[in-house]
């Protein structure tokens, strides 16, 4: 039960200290962790109890309330951060946290990449190199369309912490502005290469062929969930609106560079089954169709890599149903910063094949 009259513990960002993987047998637990799953259930002899699944970046692990089941409820919805206190007991060969007491935290307090799987790589910087990236776009009109998205502050915040996907590729806080980044670098490589290439036009579908996950997600809590108009439109439908709202208020804006560029985020996935709405038609779209899938991949595996064994050499992993294949990867202590590996899989397609971007 709550202790109504004990102050609140002040959690500073620093201040967490306890991880899930770290959790063994009989330990004491009292420190912070994101519900991830919350149900009502009833034991044998029909007195109600919480069902939790907390986490944090580490992992997730099974917690049960057995005592003030009914008024502690709305202290623990999916995607509150919680206080508790507790202790650990394996039952039937799992992990699992008996909880004494349980109230409900301001997230404002803490560094929310403690909680849920975060992108190794520093967002201030890689927004920076974003925006030099954008700066670098010669053409006037898709440098100032980019500038709307990429220099507004109140849309950056969001995009900084923004995840990808719900489960497959980048599937962790900053893993969209990761991925984006990620993208348009590869443009920038390899329009140089091919003269042919429109290089400001390949920049602007690199950087804007994702834009639409930004509503096509609600991250108002965490884990993260598709939102209504998510399901119902599509990233790629939303980013083209998101696009055109924009255009309209950017002067002048060439009626025939607007279609191309919509035409690349329409496009991007490739083929129909992927659930593009059109094929890629024109070059810049055939090379965003390839380089976003290669970031995408690569990022696949990287997460794979980051749960093999620390021993050296490749060796083989799981089978992968998103790949539909097995992969031959080093141990990852010979990798650079691992991938955050999510834990689901992204089930909004569930009849298409397997997509990773």
């Amino acid at each position: 039960m709550v202790d109504e009259k004990k102050p609140p513990l002040l959690f500073k960002k620093t201040m967490k200290t306890t991880y899930i993987k770290d959790i063994q047998d009989r330990q004491a637990v009292a420190d912070l962790f994101l519900v991830k799953s919350m149900s009502v259930a009833e034991t044998k002899a029909g007195k109600p109890y919480l069902n939790l699944t907390l986490m944090d970046r580490s992992g997730d692990i099974v917690g049960r309330v057995w005592e003030g089941a009914e008024r502690l409820q709305a202290q623990c919805p999916p995607g509150a951060l919680v206080e508790i206190s507790g202790q650990s007991q394996s039952f039937r060969g799992q992990l699992q946290l008996n909880i004494n007491t349980i109230k409900r935290r301001d997230e404002a307090q803490v560094e929310m990449s403690a909680f849920v799987p975060a992108s190794p790589f520093d967002p201030e910087e890689m927004a920076a190199e974003l925006v030099g990236l954008v700066r670098s776009v010669g053409d006037d009109h898709i440098r100032r369309l980019l500038l709307k998205f990429f220099n507004n502050d109140e849309f950056m915040a969001g995009f900084k912490r923004a995840v990808a996907a719900k489960g497959m590729h980048h599937a962790y806080l900053g893993g969209l502005l990761e991925h984006t980044l990620g993208v348009a670098r590869l443009a920038a490589a390899v329009a140089p290469l091919y003269p042919e290439l429109d290089r400001d036009l390949l920049l602007a579908g690199a950087m804007l062929h994702d834009i639409g996950k930004m509503k096509e997600f609600d991250f108002s809590s965490f884990p993260a969930d598709y939102s209504d108009q998510g399901r119902l439109m599509g990233h790629m439908v939303l980013g083209v609106e998101m696009i055109e709202e924009k255009i309209g208020r950017t002067k002048d804006f060439p009626p025939e560079l607007a279609v191309r560029l919509k035409h690349m985020i329409l496009s991007h996935h490739g083929r129909y089954e992927f659930g593009s709405p059109t094929l890629p038609m024109v070059s810049e779209a055939f090379v965003l169709n390839f380089i976003d899938d290669m970031d995408a991949k690569l990022n696949t595996i990287a997460g794979v890599r980051a749960k093999m064994e620390e021993t050296p050499g490749y060796q083989w992993s799981p089978y992968q149903r998103s790949l539909e294949r097995f992969l031959f990867v080093k141990g990852h202590s010979e990798a650079g910063p691992a991938a955050a590996v999510p834990e689901e899989q992204d089930n909004q397609s569930a009849q298409a094949p397997p997509r990773l971007f």
